[in-house]
C-alpha cells in the first residue's frame, strides 16, 4: 500500500526528533532558536532562486529544506514544553479557514482586490484580539487594543523593500496614500532633486591625482554629516519607488531580483566573450565594455 502524505509527514517529524534525541546528531542537538535563524533565511532565498530559475526538479528539495526549518523549531519548542508541530498545524488550519470566509463562510469576495481588503480587515481584527489578550496579562500598555498602530506587526527584520511595501500598504489601508500616479511621479521628481542637491555638495576629486589605466575609479571622500543626509535622501527615493511599485501592482522585491538576474546574465556573457580572447573585464577599456554590454542586451 503506498505511503500517505500524512505518514510521510509523521516520518519526517520522527526523524527530526531522533536527530535531536540523546545519541542523535551532535550538530543538530546543539542548535538553538537563534543559531538556526540564519539557515532559515538562506533556505528561503534558495527556494526563491529555484522558482526564479523555473528549476522544478530542484524546487521540491529546496522546499523540503525550508520545511525542515519548521520541523526544527517545532521540535525544539516541544523539548522545552512551549508548543509542538501539532500546535503549528492547528494554527495553520485555523488561519486558512478564518482568513477565507469567502470560501468557508458567507462573505462575498469575487476579485483578488476584494479578497485583499477582507484579508487586511481580518488581520486588523486579529491584531486587536492579540493586543486585548496581552492587556489581560499586562496592566500598563502603551497602546490600547482600540488605539493600536496600523503598522503593528510589520517586522523590522524582513528585507527593507518588503518592509517598505508592507508599511505603505498598511498606511494606505487607513487612507494615508496618494490619490493616483500623478502625485507619485511628482514626489519621485522631488526626491531625485533633493538627492541631487545633496550629492552636489560632495567634494570633487583632485584632477591632478594620478589614476592608472583601467584602475578603479577614485573613491569620493564624503564627509560624515553629508553622507548621513545622502543616505536619508536615497532612502526616501527608494520608499517612493516602492509606493510606485505598489500602485502598479508590482512586487518591488521581485522586480529588483529580476533586474539582478538580468544584470548577472549580461555581465557573465561579457566575461565569456573576453575569456575567449584570453582577457578579463579589467583588461578592456570602458568603450569596449560598453560595446559588449550593448551586444549582451541584444543576446
Amino acid at each position: 500500500m503506498p505511503e500517505t502524505t500524512g505518514s510521510r509527514f509523521e516520518r519526517a517529524v520522527a526523524t527530526m526528533a531522533r536527530l535531536r534525541a540523546p545519541g542523535g546528531c551532535p550538530w543538530d542537538r546543539e542548535q538553538t532558536f537563534d543559531s538556526i535563524k540564519t539557515y532559515t533565511l538562506e533556505e528561503t532565498y534558495e527556494v526563491l532562486e529555484a522558482i526564479d530559475n523555473r528549476d522544478w526538479e530542484e524546487l521540491p528539495g529546496e522546499l523540503g529544506d525550508l520545511l525542515l526549518q519548521v520541523l526544527f523549531y517545532a521540535e525544539m519548542a516541544r523539548e522545552q514544553g512551549t508548543f509542538s508541530i501539532d500546535d503549528v498545524l492547528e494554527r495553520l488550519s485555523g488561519k486558512l479557514i478564518e482568513r477565507h470566509p469567502h470560501v468557508f463562510g458567507d462573505v462575498e469576495a469575487n476579485t483578488p482586490s476584494e479578497v485583499l481588503r477582507n484579508w487586511e480587515a481580518l488581520k486588523a481584527q486579529e491584531r486587536a484580539r492579540k493586543k486585548a489578550n496581552a492587556a489581560k496579562n499586562k496592566k500598563e500598555n502603551d497602546l490600547s487594543s482600540e488605539n493600536e498602530s496600523a503598522l503593528a506587526g510589520v517586522s523590522t527584520t524582513m528585507p527593507a523593500l518588503m518592509e517598505a511595501k508592507k508599511l505603505s500598504s498598511r498606511a494606505a489601508h487607513v487612507g494615508f496614500d496618494w490619490d493616483g500616479m500623478e502625485g507619485l511621479w511628482e514626489k519621485l521628481q522631488e526626491e531625485i532633486k533633493e538627492l541631487q542637491d545633496e550629492a552636489k555638495q560632495i567634494p570633487q576629486l583632485d584632477p591632478l591625482e594620478p589614476l592608472a589605466k583601467n584602475s578603479p575609479r577614485q573613491k569620493l571622500r564624503v564627509p560624515k554629516g553629508l553622507h548621513t543626509r545622502i543616505e536619508s535622501e536615497l532612502g526616501d527615493l527608494f520608499f517612493v519607488l516602492v509606493n510606485i511599485a505598489r500602485h502598479l501592482s508590482v512586487d518591488p522585491e521581485l522586480a529588483l531580483r529580476s533586474t539582478n538576474r538580468k544584470f548577472r546574465h549580461r555581465f557573465q556573457w561579457m566575461e565569456k566573450q573576453l575569456h575567449a580572447q584570453g582577457r578579463k573585464p579589467q583588461d578592456a577599456a570602458m568603450d569596449e565594455l560598453e560595446s559588449l554590454w550593448q551586444q549582451a542586451k541584444q543576446e
